[in-house]
C-alpha cells in the first residue's frame, strides 16, 4: 500500500509541475498588444488655456479653448492693414499647431486653386501679429504632452 501512495504521490508531483509552466508573453508582444488598443487619433485632454482649466466638462473646455483662441487671433488681425490689402478676404483659415513644450506655431491656409493673393505677405502679416500670445497648455495623450494640429475659420472685421 505504502509503494501506490509513493508511485501516486510522484506521479502528482510530476504532472502538477506542467501547470506551473505556463507560457509568458513577452515584452514585445505586450507591447504591440497595447499599441494597438491605442487610438493615436484622439488625445485625452485637448490643448487649453487657463481661464478654461476650471471647467470641468471636456466638450465646454474645449468649445472655451477654440473661442477663446479664435477671438484671440481676429483681435490681433484687425489691428493690421491685412483688411485693408485685401478686402475681397472675409475669412482667413489658419492652421494651428500647438508643440508639446507649450509652443505655437500659425500658418494660413489658402485654397489650392488661389493666386488673387500674395501668401508670403499674408503670412508675415500673420506672423508678426500672432506674437507674444498667452501660455497655452498642450494636449496630454497617456499623460504626455502631445503636439496637436487643428484649422481655425477667423473672420475678419471689414468695416465698409
Amino acid at each position: 500500500m505504502k509503494k501506490y501512495g509513493l508511485l501516486f504521490f510522484i506521479l502528482v508531483a510530476i504532472t502538477s509541475c506542467q501547470f506551473a509552466d505556463k507560457k509568458v508573453q513577452s515584452e514585445d508582444d505586450l507591447l504591440q498588444k497595447e499599441l494597438k488598443k491605442i487610438d493615436w487619433k484622439k488625445v485625452d485632454a485637448f490643448p487649453t488655456i487657463d481661464a478654461c482649466e476650471a471647467i470641468s466638462d471636456e466638450t465646454q473646455r474645449r468649445q472655451c479653448f477654440f473661442e477663446y483662441l479664435t477671438q484671440t487671433i481676429q483681435e490681433k488681425l484687425n489691428i493690421d492693414t491685412l483688411a485693408v490689402l485685401y478686402p475681397e478676404i472675409d475669412t482667413i483659415a489658419v492652421k494651428v499647431t500647438v508643440f508639446p513644450d507649450a509652443t505655437i506655431k500659425f500658418e494660413p491656409q489658402f485654397p489650392k486653386d488661389s493666386v488673387a493673393y500674395d501668401k508670403v505677405k499674408i503670412d508675415s502679416i500673420l506672423h508678426s501679429r500672432l506674437v507674444d500670445f498667452p501660455k497655452i497648455n498642450p494636449a496630454i495623450k497617456r499623460g504626455i504632452p502631445v503636439k496637436t494640429q487643428f484649422i481655425l475659420p477667423v473672420i475678419l472685421n471689414v468695416e465698409k
